[in-house]
Formats: C-alpha cells, structure tokens, sequence
C-alpha cells in the first residue's frame, strides 16, 4: 500500500517546476548567470583565471540570495524592505522622562506623602 504524506499547512507547500525549483528561484538564477558568465569570459585575460571566477562570483552573489533565502515565510526583499521601514523610514522615538515629586521644590503645591498605614493624603509643602 502506498503511503503519501500530506502537509498540514498547505500555504507552505510551493510548485516545483524544474530541478526542484520554484519558477522565482529559477528566474533569479538565470539572472544572476546572464550578469555572471559574460563577466567571467569578458574579464579572464585581463585579470586572470582565478580572480575572473572569483568577480563572477561575487557578481552572482546578490541574485543567489534573493532566489534562495527565505526565514518566516519572508523573501530577501521583504526582509531588507521591514528593515528599512523600521530602521530609516519609521524609527521610533523614545522619549524617557520621569518627575520625582519628592525633588521639586515648588511652593505651595501639594505633594503626596505617605502617612500611617500606606494610605496616601495631600501635604502643602512649606
């Protein structure tokens, strides 16, 4: 007998089309190799064999990422976009302020004071 299992989530579950590849996924990648080999074959004889491979690379690189990084259901795009929602366009403001009631010395204010039994009344300051 055949035994399939089957996801509980299914939003989770993602189209593979080639290679176990998601149609994103493969469309990064062709991406990031049309801006990777002609920069490779461009460059070998100029700076040589190893630092070309190495340029093509790091040229690929940033397409890899956003065809392959996902952490919480978010791609690279949503992520770096949240991140500069929250940390340059939006940064929240902190103010921080406390008043000591027992360090002001205005006159003829009334100041609460604890009396006999932690119940707290009024007492003007002299």
């Amino acid at each position: 007998m055949a035994y399939v299992s089957v996801p509980k989530d299914l939003t989770k579950v993602k189209n593979k089309i080639v290679f176990n590849l998601t149609k994103r996924q493969i469309i990064c990648l062709l991406i990031a190799a049309v801006m990777g080999i002609p920069f490779y074959f461009l460059t070998r004889e100029v700076l040589g064999t190893s630092n070309a491979a190495t340029g093509m690379v790091l040229l690929m690189l940033p397409a890899f990422l956003f065809a392959m990084y996902e952490k919480d259901g978010m791609h690279l795009e949503q992520i770096l976009m949240n991140i500069i929602r929250v940390r340059i366009l939006h940064p929240a403001v902190r103010k921080y302020e406390t008043e000591n009631f027992y360090e002001t010395e205005l006159k003829g204010k009334v100041v609460p004071t604890k009396g006999k039994g932690g119940s707290v009344r009024a007492k003007k300051k002299k």
